[in-house]
């Protein structure tokens, strides 16, 4: 080993050190280099002799630091450097070890050596190894063994996330971790914009902002199609599908989690009651346009099987050649651990390729955490990175000021809305509280009363707004807005969550919507070739009967069109599943063989003026009376 810029050589101690017959160590005595001196980098260096069969071979030469020796298992191991070349080359070999000598002088008791795998494209040991270390004989036979990549158990560390990455080639199919802005592989994806690497297929709840996370490889056009579920406010990703640049699937969330969570189990496919009778079982929404504004490819129309009197559609899993995950912490072992909402996808996408690589801001030694409270095992951990830096940035930062004072007067059309929608809960109730007007909500529960909230991404006793003081980048609702967490309120990942929304355990979901027609069809998430925001978790939401679903919007969109129709002009989300519509104006319960009743009228207007406004004919209830609100 030589240290620059001095070029001082350190000898390898023979008496240190060994091998087996799928790797070889190296262990060198640092004392050698004067106290005082700083080293600024070392080097490795190697002979390669030629082979003579095969001759064009690729061999993968790996180096690394080994970190805590075990008695009962192989050592943990740290990724340092990795050079590629033909079996039938010779010449030196030159690997950066510049990470392991730093530490060593450091702390001298972390001088474990050095190991070096030589490996073939299939991830096994190369069978005719011909390499030398300088003033050693005779050659070292690596045969008969897989070497690390073939061992799940141990993952592998890196220091630089560019290395981390390199191997994912052109037309690679990769899942990103995150919802919105938070929770996302920022360094990670930073590595993948200077690799340059293009014609991925992405895998990812969202697509982030223009210029942050998934947006700068949009950005970059990196990326040529997306299965996600949401674009949010990404008007870049908007731009470039509906001008026939990029492809995308949108898909329902939860139905987007559990076909990840099935990928990583072994599951082919399941059936699933969200998105019957949408575009997405039936088939026609647009994946591609072309440059005219024609439609190119369009999707496929979902298998239907009825179970128990209920329609259930066919999905199949998603697996990926990588997974790009952020993790919390990691320990020496490769347990994985996230903090509070961040942990949404990142836990389901771990599992689901064939390598997953999970930076982490901090790793600790084995034993930091309790074994009941790891929430990825270093199974599904291949590699692992420390990262540099985190901006965590905040997609929509949402505070409330130290008098709880939010928007609470009544002549705010929304609070007006929300106010009413807040008489819905009851004590002990479980609840969802989709985007818009319904985040509002737990501004306005009566202190009388306890309601958990649960927010798709992977909460379950949401909070009101933070003080500024208390915002957390961590920590945010599925309207990617800053939040709290009440006492005895919990995280858990985003396949989890949806499992809480379909089987049926959430009690009240409070949505916004573009249109509901008279018997309670809902549509509140694309406008075909204008508008495409994706349905998000709202199709799951709607999807249990066992769940009230209560619309809250605007009597009218913009162009004063009414928003409750006969029926429904744009996509569906979900057919028959709305049970209330609570509007600026009004109050109706929605049957769904009847159709509409208005119950609840705002003071001031007349039931005419309702007629005007709403695009459906209604029943009057003989018990209608002002539209309530709660009392605060």
């Amino acid at each position: 080993m030589e240290a620059g810029p001095g070029q001082l050589r350190v000898e390898r101690d023979p008496a240190l050190g060994h091998q087996e017959p799928h790797w070889k160590e190296f262990r060198f005595d640092l004392t050698q280099i004067p106290a005082g001196e700083a080293v600024t980098a070392a080097e490795f260096r190697i002979y390669k002799l030629p082979s003579t069969h095969p001759l064009n071979q690729t061999l993968h030469i790996s180096m690394f630091e080994v970190v805590p020796e075990q008695s009962n298992r192989e050592s943990d191991l740290f990724f340092l450097d990795l050079q590629t070349l033909r079996s039938g080359d010779e010449g030196w070999l030159v690997l950066d070890v510049t990470a392991a000598s730093d530490r060593w002088l450091l702390n001298r008791n972390k001088d474990l050596g050095l190991r070096l795998y030589v490996e073939t494209d299939d991830g096994s040991c190369w069978q005719q190894t011909q390499l030398e270390p300088p003033h050693l004989a005779p050659r070292a036979g690596l045969s008969q063994a897989r070497g690390p990549s073939g061992a799940r158990a141990r993952a592998r560390f890196y220091t630089d996330p560019v290395k981390a990455v390199r191997d994912i080639t052109d037309g690679s199919r990769i899942m990103i971790g995150g919802f919105g802005l938070c929770g996302i592989p920022e360094n990670l994806i930073g590595a993948l914009l200077k690799t340059r690497v293009k014609d991925l297929t992405v895998v990812s709840s969202n697509v982030g902002v223009e210029n942050f996370g998934l947006g700068l490889l949009l950005g970059t056009k990196q990326i040529t199609r997306i299965i996600c579920s949401y674009l949010g406010e990404n008007s870049l990703c908007e731009h470039q599908y509906l001008a026939g640049e990029l492809e995308l699937e949108i898909t329902p969330q939860g139905t987007l989690a559990e076909r990840i969570r099935a990928g990583g189990a072994g599951v082919p496919a399941f059936y699933t009651p969200t998105a019957y009778g949408t575009l997405v079982q039936e088939g026609g929404a647009p994946i591609r346009y072309l440059p005219d504004g024609h439609i190119a490819i369009l999707s496929q129309p979902r298998e239907v099987r009825e179970f128990h009197g209920q329609h259930y559609l066919l999905e199949h899993a998603i697996t990926a050649d990588f997974a790009l995950v952020k993790g919390w912490k990691a320990d020496w072992a490769g347990n994985v651990i996230f903090r509070a909402s961040a942990r949404n996808f990142n836990v389901p996408m771990c599992k689901a390729a064939r390598t997953s690589v999970v930076e982490v801001e901090e790793i600790v030694d084995v034993g930091s955490f309790a074994p009941e409270d790891i929430h990825v095992p270093n199974i599904y951990v291949d590699r692992i990175i420390q990262g540099e830096k985190y901006e965590k940035r905040i997609e929509r930062l949402t505070v409330r000021k130290e008098d709880d004072e939010i928007c609470k007067s009544s002549d705010n059309i929304r609070t007006r809305i929300i106010k009413r929608a807040a008489l819905e809960f009851e004590d002990g109730m479980y609840a969802n509280l989709g985007i818009g007007i319904p985040l509002l909500a737990p501004n306005y529960i009566s202190p009388n009363i306890t309601v958990h909230l649960h927010s798709e991404n992977g909460i379950l006793g949401l909070g009101p707004f933070p003080l500024k003081e208390e915002v957390d980048a961590d920590l945010i609702n599925a309207g990617k807005q800053t939040v709290t967490l009440l006492p005895g309120g919990s995280f858990f990942s985003s396949d989890e969550s949806f499992a809480m929304i379909r089987g049926g355990h959430i009690n009240l979901t409070l949505l916004g919507a573009m249109q509901v027609s008279k018997y309670g069809d809902l549509a509140n998430w694309m406008i075909p070739g204008r508008k495409v925001k994706g349905m998000g978790g709202a199709m799951d939401l709607v999807s249990s009967s066992k769940t009230r679903v209560v619309v809250t919007m605007e009597h009218c969109n913009k162009a004063n069109e009414p928003k409750i129709v006969e029926k429904c002009t744009m996509p569906l989300t979900g057919k028959r599943c709305v049970d209330r519509i609570i509007t600026e104006k009004a109050v109706f319960d929605v049957h769904k063989k009847t159709g509409l009743t208005l119950i609840e009228l705002w003071e001031g207007l007349t039931v005419e003026d309702i007629k005007k406004s709403t695009g459906s004919p209604f029943a009057i209830s003989p018990n209608l009376r002002p539209m309530q609100q709660v009392k605060m």
